[in-house]
């Protein structure tokens, strides 16, 4: 099962992912995306994470 990592230095909170996949990212209070669900299957998570524009996505 593939993993999902944020760098926490690298996101700024724009919010793509969470536009990608509101059933696994969200942005909290820190203005920083988190993973709320590591795993939803209808989500493309190498595909948000490629989309990131800072890389600070990562699927392990």
């Amino acid at each position: 099962m593939a993993k999902v990592v944020i760098d926490k230095a690298a996101c700024t909170g724009c919010g793509l992912c969470v536009s990608s996949c509101p059933d696994v990212f969200e942005i909290k209070d820190d203005n920083k995306a988190y993973v709320k669900n590591q795993e939803y299957p209808n989500c493309d998570l190498q595909q948000v994470a490629a989309e990131c524009p800072l890389e600070a996505i990562k699927v392990e």
